[in-house]
Order: C-alpha cells, then sequence, then structure tokens
C-alpha cells in the first residue's frame, strides 16, 4: 500500500509540474492568498514524508545524521527552483523555495515522530 502511494504522490508531482511549465495550472489557484505556499509546504510535506518513511528512514553511509531521501530531496528541489529561470512559464522564487523546504522539513519531522511512537 505504501509504494502505491508514494506512486501515485510521484505521478501527481509530475503532473503538477508538467502543468506548471506548460503554464497551465488552474487560475483559481491565484484566487486564494498564500495558495501558492501553501501548497509548496503541503506538497514537499508529503513527498518528504513519504519517501522518508518508504525508504524505512534510511540515512548515508559514513553520514549516519543524513537521512536519504529527505536531503535528496532537498537537493532535487533545490535543482528544480533554480531551472524555472529557464522556463518562459515559470520563476525563480526564493519564497517558494522557502515554502519547499519547510515542507521537507516538516515532512521529515513528521515521519521521525511516527516512526518513534511505533
Amino acid at each position: 500500500m505504501g509504494v502505491l502511494l508514494g506512486l501515485y504522490f510521484l505521478a501527481l508531482l509530475g503532473v503538477i509540474l508538467d502543468l506548471a511549465y506548460r503554464g497551465n495550472l488552474p487560475s483559481i489557484i491565484q484566487v486564494v492568498p498564500f495558495f501558492d505556499k501553501v501548497g509548496h509546504v503541503v506538497i514537499y510535506g508529503i513527498g518528504s514524508y513519504l519517501g522518508h518513511r518508504l525508504l524505512r528512514r534510511l540515512h548515508w553511509r559514513g553520514l549516519p545524521g543524513l537521512p536519504f531521501w529527505p536531503v535528496l530531496f532537498t537537493s532535487l528541489t533545490i535543482i528544480e527552483e533554480g531551472l524555472q529561470m529557464l522556463s518562459k512559464n515559470r520563476t525563480f522564487s526564493l519564497l517558494d523555495l522557502g515554502a519547499s523546504l519547510l515542507g521537507i522539513a516538516i515532512g521529515y519531522w513528521l515521519a521521525e515522530i511516527q516512526a518513534h511512537k511505533l
């Protein structure tokens, strides 16, 4: 079940990114104040949580303090935000990046809390 949920999330994230890069995100999201920033926190938080749990809280070998998925997801997020400077339909935003990184941190934190309760 967890793997299917993770695959569903990856597909959903792929669709969202595709729509964004094509300039086809629904205009309704612009009506809701701060929806974009809240969306970044929620989407990246879910991705961080699911990935960290699905990889069973895996850490980098030789670097026991660094969780594998949150660090990799953070790196990919920074790269993706930077690539937006090359897109005619996207704009680089430190606020978006900050909201995404906050989401990753929250998702990681929630996964750790849940793991310690089990």
